[in-house]
């Protein structure tokens, strides 16, 4: 009689606890008929206890699930293994949902199975969040796939992670040959410009977006274009890859050349015809290796070009390094140059690295080349020629990969004329040269120059001054402009201070050009159109 007791209230402890968990717990025998039912249960499929204790499963599905439901348990009964399955439910209300079953089977003491024990949880709305992410995901693949441009994802070391066939056709390298490999040691036949975007873009923690580049393709010559690398952000903020994403615009680059008067190419200004022509070659040379030499009268913005070359190239990223040759007397200068070691001379008391050194994989500007002492130009000719130096006091030759500008307002070819500089150097240094016009070759430039100079001023002086009178104007563009755009500047700055209204007149202009008579007469030139505040 106790052994009865105690088995019936453990079963009545074994049932409370089956109807406390979350799931619903069944058992049905061979025929699927339910011989037990727990309450949670009862709540998935909407009906009472007693409507569903011996009732077939077929009251709760229809025909297809019925299928799929004798299929299954047919399996467990087969293999005597569980299986786990989801399927569709029909509610008591109507309503279907789905569950997920977990069928095993139940054996008596000799080891045959007499019926299945199942555990059902409701899934309909990890199913339904399952099918829209895939509905979603479904999507973003089409587009994916279809884009013109190539999209390359990477993770936060920069290994490739996903590819569209875009970038195939665009990089001329596939996904499977990248994939798994940082992208900057991955193959590929181009420059890996974009590459390098990349890298700052992660090293930075900032999105680079627009940046031009041409590719050195090898089977796609003078192939253009626009690079975007966005950061993706994980839930914490931190960086858990980024896109890469590569548009071809060498079409569009083409007809932009042919068709555009551009009144800008980075910092330089002017829309006259001398200076579209250098923004053409400033172009062609973006990207190419070769030295240049920048030659102009003292402010014609010889160092804007050097800065727009290194800027708008594949060497953007890297150091950009100048040297003013003739701030520094030949021994400091050659220090300058190429670095020294400890004890080379007076004063070197411990190693130093040269501006060469500092500008490697970028660019490096030699500003007034013309005025350096026959020393270094040979020591300068060999950097150029075999792209090796060797710091001052030490015999190791050190391999620099730095691109060389020099930018001179001397003429070169008659100091070599009269023996004052190398020969050699002249003609290594002459592989290409940017000529820049002074001012007052280009007089239809100054308009467009002030307004420029407008906007820069008002936003440093917190001003608004709105334009500059015609008598203003006249004087302007009478005057010779000795010192060139970078006088242009300062008579603005200076009329900027004096100002104390919202236009420019003659009694703000430094006296040496408001006092300037000209015997030159002509047609007055256009009115400014003031620049909006």
């Amino acid at each position: 009689m106790n052994s009865k007791k105690s088995l019936h209230e453990a079963l009545k402890k074994y049932q409370a606890i089956l109807n406390e968990i979350d799931d619903g717990v069944g058992e049905t025998d061979l025929k699927g008929h339910l011989t037990y039912i727990n309450d949670a249960g009862c709540r998935i499929w909407g009906y009472r206890r007693k409507e569903l204790i011996g009732s077939s499963y077929r009251t709760y599905v229809d025909e297809k699930e019925a299928e799929l439901l004798r299929r299954e348990y047919s399996k467990v009964y087969r293999s005597g293994t569980p299986t786990r399955f989801v399927h569709e439910v029909i509610r008591k209300d109507g309503q279907r949902i789905l569950v997920e079953d977990s069928v095993s089977p139940i054996r008596a003491e000799d080891g045959t199975i007499t019926g299945f024990r199942s555990v059902q949880r409701d899934v309909t709305a990890q199913e339904k969040a399952q099918r829209e992410i895939n509905e979603h995901r479904a999507r973003l693949e089409a587009i994916f796939e279809g884009v013109q441009d190539a999209i390359i994802l990477v993770d936060p070391a920069r290994r490739a992670i996903e590819a569209n066939p875009s970038m195939e056709s665009i990089c001329g390298i596939g996904i499977r040959e990248i994939r798994g490999m940082i992208l900057s040691e991955a193959p590929g036949p181009c420059n890996k410009g974009c590459r390098e975007i990349l890298k700052q873009s992660i090293d930075m923690k900032k999105n680079i977006l627009g940046h031009r580049i041409e590719c050195g393709h090898h089977q796609r010559d003078h192939q253009i274009v626009s690079v975007n690398s966005s950061l993706i952000l994980g839930d914490q903020g931190h960086t858990a890859g980024a896109v890469l994403v590569i548009r071809d615009i060498t079409m569009l680059n083409d007809l932009q050349r042919e068709l555009r008067e551009r009144n800008q190419f980075q910092n330089l200004i002017g829309r006259s015809k001398r200076m579209q022509q250098i923004y053409t070659l400033l172009e062609d040379l973006t990207n190419l290796e070769t030295t240049v030499l920048v030659t102009g009268e003292s402010g014609t913005g010889k160092e804007l070009v050097a800065r727009a070359l290194h800027y708008c190239g594949q060497r953007a990223f890297k150091p950009f390094v100048t040297v003013n040759c003739t701030a520094l007397a030949e021994n400091l200068l050659e220090s300058e140059l190429f670095g020294h070691v400890r004890g080379a001379f007076t004063g070197a008391i411990k190693d130093k690295q040269g501006r060469f050194e500092a500008a490697d994989g970028g660019t490096i500007l030699l500003d007034e080349i013309g005025d350096i002492s026959p020393l270094i130009q040979l020591k300068l000719l060999r950097v150029l020629q075999e792209k090796i130096l060797e710091r001052v006091g030490e015999s190791t030759p050190r391999k620099v990969d730095v691109r060389v500008i020099a930018c001179t307002n001397k003429d070169l070819k008659e100091k070599v004329r009269v023996g004052e500089f190398r020969e050699d150097l002249y003609y290594r240094l002459m592989v290409v040269e940017v000529a820049l016009p002074p001012l007052r070759e280009r007089l239809e430039d100054i308009p467009l120059l002030v307004d420029h100079f407008l906007g820069d001023f008002n936003h440093r002086f917190k001003k608004v001054v709105e334009g500059i009178s015609q008598e203003v104007l006249t004087q302007l563009m009478l005057y010779p402009w000795p010192g060139n755009v970078r006088e242009l500047e300062h008579a603005i700055e200076h009329a900027f201070i004096l100002c104390r209204g919202h236009l420019i007149t003659l009694a703000h202009l430094p006296a040496a050009i408001r006092d300037y008579n000209s015997k030159k007469t002509g047609n007055s030139p256009p009115p400014l159109r003031p620049r909006d505040p």
